[in-house]
Parts: structure tokens; C-alpha cells; sequence
């Protein structure tokens, strides 16, 4: 994947970390958000089958930003590093009782990365947190909420990395029941049994954070 130039700001030439002023939200505007997924270059096949499953069915769903979108809508999602990008945040989901990254639905909200990094605020309780620019991962699956009565659907996840600033304090909220820095050889570890799915976001995660932090 290309990242451009290792910059702590973007440039018209590359991407780099901005908060939250920095971000032109666009509401309704799913041409915004499959143009971020069009300009991501995947780094593995399965990468690239997710990639090109979520641009087919922005194309067949117009209303794809919002939850309406019965058949599946998108998400977005971020791999949360501290500063010095040697441990990544996760939390321990209250609805779906798993250690996931943290993230949710754009609910019509056309950038993603914005979606992202309030997600990541809100979560995480953490002041100050800065986005990369350009997702480093995509991923699709199905949703199965065993605790309340909604239809299966599909999750459409675009994934960015979140740096934290110095001395972060996390605080969480009520979407999560416990809130953990971990290691990258933390990452198997059963007690935690993180998924396929958020470990490759996790590795890619760590590999661009250790380029440009």
C-alpha cells in the first residue's frame, strides 16, 4: 500500500495525521466515500476481495451510508496506537461481548475518516486524537447481533490508523466494559481472541504507524 511521504501533516502530494478540524464531513455523500475506497491500493488478495466487494454494492445501494440499507451498510473502523506506536487500543464490546477495535456506522456521514476518528473520541474517551488520512485496511463480514432481535447484515469497513497524543487517558463510555493497550505479540493471545479480521487491521496498523510516527 502506498502511503506517501511520512509527513505529521498532508500535503496536496500525500496523506498524513490530522484531527478532527481538519476533516470536511460530507453528509450523504457516498460518492466521497467510495472515492477514498477507489484510492486504496490493497496490500494482500484478501484486501483486494474486500475492496472490490464494497465498491459493487455502493454501486447497487445508493442509501449504502445509512443503516436503512438492510442488506448492509458501511462502517468504519480505527486501529488506535499511543504515541510512541507500540501498543494499539481495544475494547471489550458490551453488545456484541468481544475485544474488537474500536468503530460504527457512518449513519450517512460520506467521510469515512471522519466516521472513524469520532468513533475512536467517543469509544476511547481520549482527547486529541489524530487520524492518518487514507484507510490501511477494508474489510466486510457479516453482523450477527446474538442480544437483541436485528436481521443479519453486512458490514462495509473502511479502517484507518488513530495515533493518540502523550500521556493519553482513556475513559471509554457505555458501548464497552473494559478498555486495553496491547502489544503486537499480544495479539494471538486466546484470553483476548481477537479475530483474523482485527488482527490484519492490527499488523497493517503497527507496520504504517512504525513508518511514519
Amino acid at each position: 500500500m502506498s502511503h506517501g511521504p511520512a509527513s505529521a501533516s498532508p500535503t496536496r502530494s500525500g496523506p498524513g495525521f490530522v484531527g478532527a478540524a481538519a476533516i470536511d464531513a460530507r453528509p450523504g455523500d457516498l460518492a466521497a466515500a467510495t472515492a477514498q475506497v477507489n484510492a486504496f491500493v490493497p496490500r494482500d488478495r484478501i484486501q483486494a476481495l474486500h475492496r472490490r466487494r464494497l465498491i459493487g454494492f455502493a454501486a447497487r445501494h445508493p442509501d449504502a451510508l445509512h443503516r436503512s440499507c438492510a442488506a448492509g451498510h458501511l462502517t468504519a473502523s480505527a486501529w488506535v496506537v499511543n504515541h510512541d506506536a507500540t501498543q494499539g487500543l481495544v475494547l471489550l464490546h458490551r453488545k456484541i461481548g468481544r475485544w474488537l477495535q474500536p468503530g460504527g456506522h457512518a449513519d450517512g456521514e460520506g467521510s469515512l475518516s471522519g466516521v472513524a476518528l469520532r468513533e475512536a473520541t467517543e469509544e476511547t474517551g481520549i482527547d486529541g486524537l489524530e487520524i492518518w488520512t487514507e484507510p490501511v485496511d477494508i474489510d466486510v463480514h457479516l453482523f450477527v447481533n446474538r442480544r437483541h432481535p436485528e436481521p443479519d447484515h453486512l458490514h462495509f469497513d473502511v479502517r484507518f490508523l488513530v495515533r493518540a497524543p502523550r500521556c493519553a487517558v482513556m475513559r471509554g463510555n457505555h458501548e464497552s466494559e473494559e478498555l486495553r493497550w496491547i502489544g503486537r505479540d499480544e495479539l494471538t493471545e486466546p484470553e483476548l481472541g481477537l479475530d483474523a479480521s482485527t488482527r490484519r487491521l492490527a499488523r497493517y496498523g503497527f507496520d504504517l504507524a512504525r513508518i511514519v510516527n
